[in-house]
């Protein structure tokens, strides 16, 4: 059976909820056969695969391609798509587009970064029948303001503003949340308050499930990765010792043989 908004829902402490990042149809299914939860083709996909310093350059475009290439995987998987940079905070005919866009190449749900400021679009979005995951803490689309990834809930203001920031996107009809970087103990807090599953990455034990880029907890990267992770495995020297082998191969007229 596939997974559904209510089955996400349901998990909340029961047991924690397992998510990773996908671009492709390879990893797509690959995460499935784990029975992972939920697979959000994020617009990490720009730092993760195409390049780019940041998930700024991340287009819609983009989102639609890879979104489609998840999806015509047909996993059991609850399926999300990042709405990308500069979406969130423009005109709703604007936003409503983009994201019906996604749900019809794919997804099951659009997730989208922001607190109580885009609370009223988020409840539009709901009301037209859009699924939406919401995303506080460290957002990655902020980086330009940011200047560099912090963690966030270290003050006490900061701490009030992403629980009002919680229960503004849950009373908007968020079916769950991301949590990022937050101070372990505000996740804690966060959590316990809301009714709705709390997702963390880098913000603890304590929420209601988590979530790493695939290419992260798989060690398939040659970039250095966030301090929180922990590599699953190491796939980089795997990947290196093949083109090894293969390129030895055929200098040494190895491959192919009769």
């Amino acid at each position: 059976m596939n997974t559904s908004i209510q089955t996400i829902q349901s998990l909340k402490c029961v047991r924690p909820i397992v998510a990773t990042t996908v671009y492709d149809s390879v990893m797509a299914q690959l995460a499935d056969q784990a029975c992972l939860d939920l697979l959000l083709v994020g617009d990490s996909v720009g730092t993760t695969l195409l390049g780019f310093e940041t998930t700024v350059n991340v287009t819609l475009e983009m989102m639609l391609h890879h979104t489609s290439a998840v999806a015509r995987t047909e996993t059991k998987a609850f399926i999300v798509s990042d709405l990308p940079f500069g979406y969130s905070h423009d005109d709703f005919e604007h936003i409503f587009d983009a994201c019906r866009k996604l749900i019809q190449a794919g997804a099951d749900a659009v997730k989208i970064e922001g607190g109580n400021s885009i609370a009223p679009t988020i409840k539009r979005l709901v009301d037209s029948g859009i699924p939406i995951l919401g995303h506080i803490g460290l957002l990655p689309q902020q980086i330009k303001n940011l200047g560099k990834y912090r963690k966030f809930g270290k003050t006490e203001t900061e701490a009030k503003t992403l629980i009002q920031d919680a229960h503004a996107l849950e009373d908007a009809g968020c079916f769950a949340l991301i949590g990022e970087m937050i101070e372990d103990t505000v996740a804690k807090e966060i959590s316990q308050a809301l009714e709705v599953p709390l997702i963390g990455i880098g913000s603890g034990v304590h929420c209601d499930g988590q979530i790493l880029v695939s290419n992260d907890l798989l060690g398939l990267t040659t970039k250095p990765v966030p301090s929180f992770v922990h590599k699953f495995g190491n796939l980089s020297e795997n990947v290196i010792q093949s083109f090894q082998e293969y390129k030895n191969a055929v200098i040494e007229r190895k491959y192919p043989n009769e």
